[in-house]
């Protein structure tokens, strides 16, 4: 086995700045050896040992070799034939927004409704009248039937109700929170926005997308106090390390989510590094002070500027060109008018912003690839890296356009597994290509993995079950054409998801100078079924040379 050195690291280390090369110092911290090392490396792939030096890889090779390096200061770890893979990243999730549901509201994870209902009834009883019970992780298609207006009055009908699909894109209400927003039964859906009905055509509790789910949310709004941001960005670092999971897109961002991964990271807090796409809210604030995409550290950076297109696959609104099966001539929704959204993004793209647009449905992404193409037409960029959040309902031409404009499809990584409750409503035809990772490797668009949470779990292994046996958790396969790899799922929760925020030279794959962020597996993936992989567990965790988690 030929092993990957400082020596020959130095050689070829142009690309790389002077602190990183000051890091490595001659003499590694750590080895780690007696391992089975997925390196990431096309030109490297496999080692058995991996030395470390100031919080960077200093060389990867036999446990020979390394174990040649070590002084007497260096700490050696056998790792008993375990696999090591690089840290996983998670290219599009919620984690400061839902640090703070997890620090403040009901987790409604729950697949009875009688356990939801008692869940909402016994923080109605701990919650003074009149004032707002929330719940958040509520999936609709893990329950029976969805959650009703007509529930949340039974338990709770002193107060306001406000249950989160853990979508992110609906949410489910109670009468006295339609009468505190002043929803009525002849209330209009607001452009972009729809208030469901049943049967009957009477108001059922469920509210969709932001311009209608605002009223009610202004109202029923948490105001996060002092130091909460901070506190929920602790929080997801240890729940997201647990799992594996090194690096992470916080999809949404803020200036005040911004600072509160900062204020952790000073704190000594934080052990994921965040890539922060900042919203529309804060974004010409931000613009205006000569802020764009990159500001920052190893630690906390700021990326791109996020705009919305349709809606969500697992709450049906994503915009199709087909209508949902069993839903009439429903096609979803448009969240954002295709002019306005050009304006917006228009102004990212001048400014120096990657622009980051989720778009679901087949409709949507003809759409922001026709505005990523006018962008590049009118002022062209070398390398603006176009992000299309989601991209999930694909066809060939679609992906033809994804190659010449350069952009970057960032599909959800677990949703066959997860939500095949709710794939019915598109049917085998459609899912042969949706979540369409086998399509996206194969025209070279590299594209990484994302849980999107909380719409689905942060579960590195949710993720390459799905994406290797495109089966739910009944058994049933969902558009098999588009299964991949376990390296290529590998290098899609990887390499792939650093590459989508510009740092594919910095982290992603175990390469001289490139941060130790790595993860020692109690089972090797290479090895077992795809049946067992979530059986796998995170038994170390290592980010920038230190052990930060240890299962």
């Amino acid at each position: 086995m030929a092993s990957l050195s400082r020596r020959g690291f130095l050689s070829t280390s142009i690309g790389f700045s002077a602190s990183v090369l000051a890091a490595l110092r001659s003499e590694p911290d750590a080895i780690l050896h007696n391992a089975k090392v997925w390196t990431g490396s096309a030109s490297f792939p496999e080692a058995q040992a991996i030395a470390v030096s100031g919080g960077r890889i200093l060389a990867l090779g036999t446990n020979a070799e390394m174990l040649a390096l070590a002084s007497s200061g260096t700490k050696k770890y056998d790792c008993a034939g375990k696999r090591i893979t690089p840290g996983f990243y998670d290219a599009h999730s919620h984690p400061i927004a839902s640090g703070i549901q997890h620090l403040h509201e009901v987790a409604l994870d729950k697949t009875s409704i009688d356990a939801i209902k008692d869940a909402i009834r016994e923080r109605a009883q701990q919650t003074p009248p009149g004032e707002w019970v929330l719940g958040f992780l509520y999936d609709d298609g893990k329950t029976p039937r969805p959650i009703t207006r007509t529930d949340l009055d039974e338990v709770a009908p002193n107060h306001p109700v406000l249950v989160g699909h853990r979508g992110g894109h609906t949410i489910f209400v109670n009468s006295l929170a339609y009468q505190k927003a002043g929803v009525t039964e002849d209330t209009a859906n607001p452009p972009g926005g729809q208030f469901f009905r049943d049967s009957s055509g009477k108001l059922n509790g469920r509210v969709g997308e932001a311009s209608a789910t605002v009223r009610f949310q202004q109202l029923a709004k948490y105001t996060p106090q002092p130091g909460d941001f901070r506190k929920a960005a602790a929080l997801m670092s240890k729940m997201m390390l647990s799992k594996g999971v090194t690096s992470a897109c916080e999809a949404d961002g803020s200036t005040d989510s911004l600072a509160g991964c900062q204020d952790a990271r000073d704190a000594g807090e934080l052990g994921v590094r965040f890539y922060m796409h900042i919203g529309r809210a804060d974004f010409d604030k931000m613009a205006a002070a000569g802020v764009h995409t990159g500001l920052g550290d190893d630690w906390v950076r700021v990326g791109a500027l996020k705009l919305y297109a349709d809606g969500s696959i697992s709450e049906r609104t994503a915009l199709m060109s087909q209508p949902y099966i069993g839903a009439g001539d429903y096609r979803g929704i448009e969240v954002t008018p295709r002019d306005e959204l050009y304006q917006q993004a228009r102004k990212g793209h001048l400014a120096g912003w990657q622009i980051g647009i989720h778009a679901n449905g087949d409709v949507a992404i003809d759409r922001v690839l026709g505005i990523f193409e006018q962008l590049q037409a009118e002022s062209p960029r070398r390398d603006p890296r176009f992000r299309i959040e989601h991209c999930t309902l694909i066809n060939a031409g679609l992906i033809e356009r994804m190659k010449r404009v350069g952009a970057i499809p960032i599909p959800f990584a677990g949703y066959v597994r997860f939500h095949g409750s709710i794939l019915h409503f598109y049917g085998p035809e459609r899912l042969q290509h949706m979540f369409a990772m086998r399509d996206f490797i194969d025209a070279g668009l590299r594209p990484p993995s994302s849980s999107d949470y909380t719409a689905s779990p942060i579960e590195p292994m949710l993720w390459l079950t799905s994406q290797v046996t495109r089966t739910d958790d009944k058994g049933q396969v969902w558009g098999a054409n588009q299964r991949i790899t376990v390296q290529e799922a590998l290098q899609c929760a990887t390499l792939n998801g650093a590459r989508s925020t510009f740092d594919e030279g910095n982290r992603g794959s175990l390469e001289p100078g490139k941060l130790a962020d790595l993860v020692v597996w109690d089972k090797d993936m290479m090895k077992v079924e795809p049946a067992q992989f979530m059986g796998i567990r995170a038994e170390r965790t290592m980010v920038g040379g230190k052990w930060v988690y240890e299962g």
